[in-house]
């Protein structure tokens, strides 16, 4: 009976919000509507969230909306101008309300009741196939080995939904071979939001056609900087594929956004402003950066950045979302923005993956496991040993510019994978944890003391809630959180306000 009484309350609660995404795309052209949305959204949220949302947040988010040069607001119109209309009422009524509003306080409450991480989002791998072969890429030598059937991917989904999760991601392989069994999902999972790391290479008019049609489904495309380090590290003629699918996604008004790897041969070319104002003028509203990892057998350590480098891309990323640029794109490292997340967000602290073998593991970087979901369910894997050894050891540095415990602190991944007995699932061949970690012993130890020095400068912000375990939430100096001047800082970076609530 009380889980109808949930379900019949949230289905009002979706309707309300759809009611008013409907009022405010109907009259979207006039700005004093626009500013009267996002007000009724804030105090939807302030609602909704309770004594979790800070009253300093919620008063600086509110004089913001009413500044009409507040760069974020301006930003955030010019996405809802140049997006399809159906498309921008799905993703704001999915991604906007259930995942950000329902399915953050339904994993909260999950968190609480099952004494483990429960994700924001779950990462899965459709195949292994893929039609390209990327220099230094573990998966592009895969083949097609291996499948998540559609019952698969619709039981993570169906299962995941249960805890609170209604955001997926997919990548592979090439996500995009297997279009049809993904747009059967997104279709019969209306009420979540899927986003694919792609190549671009498979993205047609057709294809454009159908995303808009279902409304759920977003992009991530790969592309690193100039045509020139871009297809030599990709392959001659990937550029000018991912032009033509920019061109298309802009054409249909689909949002997207990209995935760039950085290395030491391409970090200068890929953080350029120039590259950021012309994908920007694509149409791309927002990116990952991710910093190579030398995963695999066939892996090149050498193109890992060097300490100077990635300082470097700190600096030019927090510009970009300073208040002093004006770039129309936002731009987010994996790597170096753990304080806004609380450092490392894997073993289901916010995200974990499943391979096309079925395999949960903890990071799309971290190829071990203890968990299949065609022997467990998702809160089975979630519960393993792996898992809970990531639960329990998070955060793994108390400075969060080194939050990985494979590139940054690779002696505890070993231990931790030695402790649980977490075997492989490297699909291309075999790599042992110390073969792995040990590829990065060197490069740990050498942006240690450079990563010390930028977080002792600085001050640092300690979020209301970040999902460590009861013991270093209610002592967050055990989880690293120091205040250089005793202060709070509130700003209106997009992921500072999503740790606040």
């Amino acid at each position: 009976m009380a889980n109808v009484v949930q379900n019949l309350s949230q289905a009002a609660e979706r309707k309300a919000f759809s009611v008013l995404i409907d009022q405010f795309l109907k009259h979207r052209e006039k700005a004093e509507d626009r500013e009267k949305f996002y007000l009724q959204v804030l105090d939807f949220a302030q609602t909704f969230y309770g004594k979790a949302a800070k009253p300093e947040t919620l008063e600086a988010i509110r004089k913001a909306i009413e500044d009409p040069n507040n760069r974020w607001f301006k930003y955030i119109n010019k996405v809802i101008d140049e997006t399809d209309p159906h498309y921008a009422r799905t993703m704001l009524l999915n991604l906007g309300y259930q995942a950000f509003y329902r399915g953050t306080k339904e994993i909260r409450a999950n968190r609480e009741k099952y004494h483990c991480n429960i994700p924001w989002l779950i990462l899965f791998d459709p195949t292994s196939a893929c039609n390209m072969h990327c220099v230094g890429c573990w998966s592009g030598t895969y083949g097609a080995k291996h499948n998540l059937s559609f019952e698969d991917m619709d039981r993570i989904v169906t299962q995941g939904k249960q805890l609170g999760t209604y955001l997926y991601l997919m990548t592979g392989g090439e996500p995009m071979v297997r279009w049809n069994d993904i747009r059967k999902l997104a279709e019969k999972h209306n009420d979540c939001f899927f986003a694919m790391f792609s190549n671009s290479t498979l993205i047609t008019e057709e294809v454009c056609k159908e995303v808009v049609r279902l409304g759920n489904i977003t992009y991530f495309l790969s592309i690193e900087g100039t045509p020139e380090t871009n297809d030599s590290r990709r392959g001659q003629g990937h550029y000018d594929a991912v032009m033509k699918a920019m061109d298309l996604l802009k054409k249909y008004g689909i949002v997207f956004g990209t995935s760039i790897c950085y290395t030491k041969a391409n970090i200068e070319a890929v953080t350029d402003e120039k590259f950021l104002r012309f994908i920007a003028s694509k149409g791309a509203r927002y990116g990952f950066y991710f910093h190579f990892m030398p995963v695999g057998n066939n892996a090149v350590p050498e193109l890992m950045p060097t300490p100077e480098q990635r300082k470097m891309i700190i600096d030019k990323i927090r510009y970009y979302r300073s208040p002093e640029c004006d770039l129309e794109f936002y731009p987010m490292d994996f790597q170096n923005d753990g304080e806004y997340v609380g450092g490392c967000i894997a073993g289901g602290r916010n995200y974990f993956h499943i391979n096309s073998s079925g395999d949960a593991e903890p990071c799309v970087f971290i190829h071990f496991s203890n968990a299949n979901i065609h022997e467990k369910s998702i809160l089975e894997c979630l519960q393993s040993p792996l898992f809970m050894a990531y639960h329990e050891g998070q955060p793994f540095n108390r400075n969060q510019l080194r939050p990985c415990p494979m590139l940054e602190n690779p002696k505890l991944l070993r231990e931790m994978v030695k402790a649980t007995g977490a075997h492989q699932t490297n699909e291309e061949s075999p790599e042992e944890v110390e073969h792995l970690c040990a590829k990065c012993d060197d490069y740990a130890a050498k942006w240690a003391p450079v990563a010390d020095e930028i977080w002792a400068s600085e001050t640092h912000k300690k979020p209301s809630y970040s999902n460590y375990t009861k013991e270093k939430n209610e002592h967050p100096e055990l989880a690293g959180f120091e205040h250089a001047d005793g202060t709070e800082k509130v700003d209106l970076d997009p992921e500072y306000i999503k740790a606040e609530f």
